[in-house]
């Protein structure tokens, strides 16, 4: 989102920009590491896209996802963050040919896993976040807004998801195709229920903010101590 890279740049120097595929890529140093950041745009295929021009065009050696999402696990509440375990495609459903809901049929794996140090890296920068719950879990994707209870119960007890969004497991997909590490960070804004609409819009700007001060401290991690 928008404010999540506004945060960003303000911490950015030497920054350099170019369009690819109607999207804007800015290069650049934040806390003396060299990055590129981009709106992935909303919906899986928008973020496929963005992550395969990071891959391709800049070489990157890994992606870091920020965001928000529906909470899904009871315990999650607004402002809660999540670092992704894994991630899958909930909406993906192929079930009639014998294949469980969220496989990819024909593929070796449907759910990736993030790479391990990344979501190390990414829990010892939370330690520097004051009053942020913080926990590793499972991120679903799918091209909906979720706010369904009944939803919600079936992607927490038959999928295993701890939160839900727009495009986390298609970069995901992308980057386990091209064997590049990647982790998924999301701060809860609303939980995917009724409520969700009216609860995105009032959080959605408090949750981007902290992803983007988690990104930031993960990035003097790895410049300090190469922790990823």
């Amino acid at each position: 989102m928008d404010v999540e890279i506004e945060q960003l740049l303000l911490g950015m120097v030497n920054t350099q920009s170019k369009d690819f595929y109607g999207n804007q890529f800015i290069t650049g140093t934040l806390a003396n590491v060299p990055i590129v950041i981009t709106k992935s745009g909303v919906g899986k295929v928008n973020a496929s896209i963005s992550a395969q021009t990071l891959i391709h065009e800049y070489q990157v050696d890994s992606v870091l996802f920020i965001g928000v999402a529906g909470a899904l696990h009871p315990e999650l509440e607004i402002g809660d963050m999540i670092i992704s375990s894994s991630c899958q495609e909930h909406d993906l459903d192929a079930s009639t040919l014998g294949f469980p809901r969220g496989t990819v049929p024909y593929q070796s794996i449907s759910e990736y896993p993030a790479d391990s140090k990344l979501v190390q890296t990414a829990l010892t920068a939370a330690t520097e976040l004051d009053g942020i719950t913080v926990r590793t879990g499972k991120v679903l994707s799918g091209d909906q807004f979720i706010s369904d209870p009944s939803l919600v119960q079936y992607l927490y007890t038959e999928l295993n998801g701890d939160c839900v969004e727009m495009e986390g497991a298609a970069v995901a997909h992308v980057c386990y195709l091209a064997h590049i590490p990647y982790v998924v960070i999301r701060s809860m804004s609303d939980r995917a229920d009724h409520e969700a609409p009216v609860d995105f819009v009032k959080f959605t700007e408090l949750a981007a903010i902290r992803s983007s001060q988690l990104v930031t401290s993960m990035l003097h991690l790895i410049h300090n101590y190469g922790v990823a």
